[in-house]
């Protein structure tokens, strides 16, 4: 089927002169937004500025709406938690290298003690290689491990950020009186 010439229409485009050859105008109203609706706003009572002068202000200073540490999708350092007799909550199910989408929980079972069938002999976490994203806890059938509100994670190497058990529960034994979210 052939196009009939009734059907085509031209359209010329008016040439541009040389303000708009240059994008003069349109540059100009850009500073503009960038100015007065961005630059301007970020004072007083319309702060869209969402940073914070850490470590002058913390997140612990800041309310909910601000992004303070009570906010509900907060997620600071991990932490293992005690049973009632001090040790390790843990029960080795496997469940939080599983589904641990940074792959980096290891877990290394041990013989079963008189009231557990297993119990962690080696449980690490790579902090750098993390993301935070809660799912460990929301996958322990015992809550044995929870995300704290804390966040100052600090490490001069690799390894001084490869949490074993040991290190995870001083954590808890710091963050006792710190319920996490």
């Amino acid at each position: 089927m052939a196009i009939r010439d009734e059907d085509i229409i031209e359209i010329s485009v008016p040439p541009m002169n040389r303000m708009e050859r240059a994008y003069v105008q349109e540059v100009l109203r850009g500073f503009g937004t960038t100015m007065f609706r961005h630059f301007f706003s970020s004072f007083g009572q319309g702060k869209t500025s969402r940073s914070m002068q850490y470590p002058e202000v913390r997140r612990e200073h800041l309310s909910v709406e601000e992004g303070g540490l009570h906010a509900p999708n907060f997620r600071g350092v991990h932490r293992l938690n005690r049973d009632e007799a001090g040790r390790v909550k843990c029960v080795a199910c496997m469940m939080c290298p599983t589904i641990c989408p940074a792959n980096c929980i290891h877990i290394e079972a041990a013989e079963p003690w008189d009231d557990r069938e297993k119990y962690p002999a080696k449980f690490e976490i790579d902090e750098l290689r993390c993301i935070f994203c809660g799912m460990c806890e929301e996958a322990c059938p015992v809550d044995a491990i929870e995300l704290t509100p804390e966040y100052d994670l600090v490490g001069l190497s690799r390894q001084e950020m490869v949490f074993d058990k040991e290190k995870l529960l001083s954590i808890y034994d710091i963050t006792i009186d710190k319920k996490p979210m």
